[in-house]
């Protein structure tokens, strides 16, 4: 039988009833026998109190080591439960945390990342045939302190167990019954992917899609880990993303279509095109932590150039203080932005073998006079900043060109 690692979010042990739902479902797996290691995360919104409470004793910047303390025991909480309700049901369990499991990772506090899995208890406990349960989210530095792995982390801790344990599977429940080729709230005819590659959910991953953390994806598709999306109450087959399928005859062109409404848009007009000017209107915006996404550079016959990047709509503000003192040091003209565009990609492995595939993106979108202000390309995407308030037409539009209400890689 197969050794399955389960992931459970905060909503699938939001209650004791809930927790109870989930306890059968693992005794199931085990009457089938089937060896499991559980992760789970903390109570849906026991993390925010947490949170609230560390601001009321401390309205300032709160220390990192301690937030780390804090938060991590909203998981310890679920593992003892959830234990408590797989022995209420004669299923043998054992709790861990991520420090008793000893998840090593580096000491960067509320951000860490998982450097080392010791294995070796957890197998004898499942050779002894007891459901292992461990805190998501969380591990210990060398040092001996407790630390978290960021916001999603739990993912990040079940793919990583899987990659160690060299699981059959990690499955992760969640509050949906799989990836969908966009966000069925967008387009009614959505539907749900019954595989897709790693490659593909790691940019839809990272162009919106809150199904799986970004990191959680990455680290799958290094170990080639197969993860599965799966609903926690309700049965059904689920995503199932793996590595890219060559036998397959046959590939879709575009998988998903995903989009982002958290984009902000700034331009640096007028900036003396010398060498170096990218690295001079970057340097100090890495410097500020602020990540950017989209990047264009015009020259003008003056020989100036408008240099256009987009950001994080939470960082525009930030990221405009910046230019200004940038604009001046450069003798720019002028600094503008614009902080209602979104961003609405195709993604698609099968990309790589069809031609035309972004001529027809730009078609389907100027049928709807839909305006492309930027354009970003890689070898399986194709993304456009357009004015926010078309991004939902933008997105049925492109589902409905590229015939992916009925395209035969999705489930019926």
């Amino acid at each position: 039988m197969a050794l399955y690692v389960q992931k459970y979010g905060g909503t699938s042990v939001g209650s004791v009833d809930r927790i109870d739902a989930v306890a059968e479902k693992i005794k199931r797996f085990k009457e089938q026998g089937h060896d499991i290691v559980v992760v789970v995360s903390a109570m849906s919104g026991e993390t925010n109190r947490l949170i609230g409470l560390a601001k009321e004793i401390q309205p300032g910047a709160q220390s990192p080591r301690e937030m780390d303390v804090l938060v991590s025991t909203g998981e310890q909480v679920t593992i003892a439960l959830l234990c408590m309700a797989l022995e209420k049901r004669c299923v043998p369990a054992r709790s861990y945390t991520g420090g008793q499991v000893k998840i090593v990772t580096d000491s960067s506090h509320t951000k860490a990342r998982i450097q080392d899995i010791e294995v070796s208890s957890m197998q004898q406990d499942l050779a002894e045939g007891r459901v292992i349960v461990v805190a998501g989210f969380q591990g210990v530095d060398p040092d001996g302190n407790i630390t978290t792995l960021g916001r999603g982390g739990s993912d990040t801790t079940g793919v990583a167990l899987a990659a160690a344990l060299k699981a059959d599977e990690c499955q992760i429940y969640t509050d949906v019954d799989g990836v969908y080729t966009t966000d069925p709230r967008v387009v009614e005819g959505a539907q749900r992917l019954d595989v897709i590659t790693f490659e593909e959910m790691l940019e839809m991953a990272s162009l919106g899609s809150k199904v799986l953390q970004i990191r959680a994806v990455e680290f799958a598709g290094k170990y080639k880990v197969p993860l599965r999306v799966l609903h926690s109450f309700q049965e059904g087959p689920g995503t199932l993303i793996t590595i890219e399928d060559d036998s397959a005859v046959e590939k879709p062109i575009i998988s998903g279509i995903a989009f982002n409404r958290d984009e902000a848009k700034l331009t640096v007009m007028g900036v003396p095109d010398v060498p170096g000017v990218a690295s001079k209107i970057l340097g100090p915006v890495s410097r500020a932590n602020i990540e950017v996404d989209v990047i264009v550079q015009n020259v003008a016959a003056d020989n100036t150039t408008d240099f256009t990047f987009t950001v994080h709509r939470n960082d525009y503000e930030a990221t405009e203080q910046v230019l200004n003192q940038v604009a001046t040091e450069l003798g720019a003209r002028e600094v503008v932005g614009d902080n209602k565009i979104a961003k609405v990609s195709i993604v698609g492995v099968g990309m790589r073998s069809h031609a035309g595939v972004a001529s027809k993106m730009f078609d389907a979108l100027a049928d709807e006079n839909i305006n492309i202000q930027m354009i970003s390309t890689s070898e399986i995407k194709v993304s456009v900043v357009i004015a926010e308030k078309y991004l939902e037409l933008a997105v049925r539009a492109l589902h409905s060109a590229f015939d992916l209400d009925a395209n035969d890689s999705v489930s019926e």
